[in-house]
């Protein structure tokens, strides 16, 4: 840790706070800081700091995993997911694989991919083979895949959107429930994109202490001391303690190509419901590429539109911030990353893989 993060970590220590503040986080990357770097063990008591919706692999819809499956395993085409995406299960009985990884152990053609410039590669690499890419991600994910979709990609490749917006989950956080939390600090990578000022609603209309961080320790404990100045002196408003990436306006090159390539629309986050305006689809100008009109043979409207969790797995209330990953009775026995039961403990950005890789135990 540097000097300056422990001189904050100092001056937030000296602050007169004497009752509980609860501080939340929508980013797995802030996340993995916060628990790498102890964060929470050199905070007075009194401030709690929450895991939020920061995790796209965690939400992917259920529906849309088996649908992968089920393309993967019954046409010939190269199925590529992000890497976390092969291992995140469905609740399917056996023998039907329930994972991307056990249909691919049972010979579907599945790749793990890093970026979208792979899928794109592997498209002109293997010209007469249907590729399909499932696109799980947030609108950091999206933009890169909307500037491919621009500059054209080839006739082989068809996207299998799965991807959200950040937003609309915090704002659902706060228009349908008491807040479980009384300051933001929002997502710096999704605000380089969407802008600053998308997340002065929260300060604005629902009068919490909200700021923007970067991914260090020193640039979270710069946010949380702005949230916490603002919750002493009452003024709740919004801080870029992140200026050096993040603009006012953000990234209006990203922004254009996520509104011309894809449309949004209500969609649904597994464990939650139907979030309105929170996914990306192709719009209608991209059409040939989607996997999901290609393959709608595929598609069961008997689907849960909920996406329930495996029984005894609190991985939905792990991501709205309402109960902490060690509090799930699943967490670290029987539910490890070697053996995840819930998506909360596949991914790198998921609250309860970052605790149990931190070594946080059960209370």
């Amino acid at each position: 840790m540097s000097s300056h993060a422990r001189s904050l970590l100092d001056t937030i220590r000296q602050l007169p706070i004497t009752q509980a503040v609860r501080v939340i986080n929508v980013c797995g990357g802030h996340e993995r800081t916060i628990a790498q770097a102890g964060l929470r063990s050199l905070l007075p008591p009194h401030i709690e700091l929450i895991p939020g919706p920061g995790c796209p692999v965690c939400i992917c819809p259920e529906a849309d995993i088996r649908l992968a499956i089920e393309i993967a395993s019954h046409e010939p085409v190269i199925m590529l997911a992000f890497g976390d995406m092969l291992r995140v299960p469905i609740n399917d009985a056996a023998p039907a694989p329930r994972t991307l990884e056990q249909a691919k152990a049972q010979g579907a053609d599945i790749r793990p991919i890093a970026t979208p410039t792979e899928a794109l590669n592997i498209a002109r690499t293997h010209p007469q083979q249907t590729v399909v890419f499932f696109v799980a991600g947030f609108e950091t994910t999206c933009a890169p895949v909307a500037a491919l979709l621009a500059e054209g990609i080839p006739d082989n490749l068809y996207l299998l959107m799965s991807g959200r917006l950040t937003k609309p989950a915090v704002a659902l956080l706060l228009d349908t429930d008491t807040p479980s939390f009384d300051a933001l600090i929002a997502p710096g990578h999704v605000a380089s994109i969407m802008g600053a000022d998308e997340w002065r609603f929260v300060s604005a209309q629902h009068q919490l202490p909200t700021a923007i961080a970067g991914f260090t320790a020193e640039g979270l404990l710069t946010a949380l001391y702005a949230v916490l100045r603002q919750w002493l002196e009452g003024k709740p408003q919004l801080d870029n303690c992140y200026p050096q990436v993040v603009k006012a306006q953000g990234n209006r090159l990203a922004q254009q190509l996520l509104q011309t390539q894809f449309q949004q629309l209500d969609a649904p986050w597994r464990g939650i419901g139907n979030i309105p305006a929170s996914g990306f689809e192709l719009s209608a100008q991209n059409a040939a590429h989607d996997a999901r009109q290609h393959y709608s043979t595929y598609i069961t409207h008997a689907d849960d539109p909920i996406g329930t969790m495996p029984p005894g797995c609190a991985c939905a209330s792990v991501v709205m911030g309402h109960t902490k990953p060690n509090g799930c009775a699943l967490y670290g026995k029987p539910c490890t990353p070697q053996h995840p039961i819930g998506p909360c403990m596949v991914s790198d950005e998921g609250a309860c893989r970052i605790w149990w890789a931190a070594g946080i135990s059960r209370p």
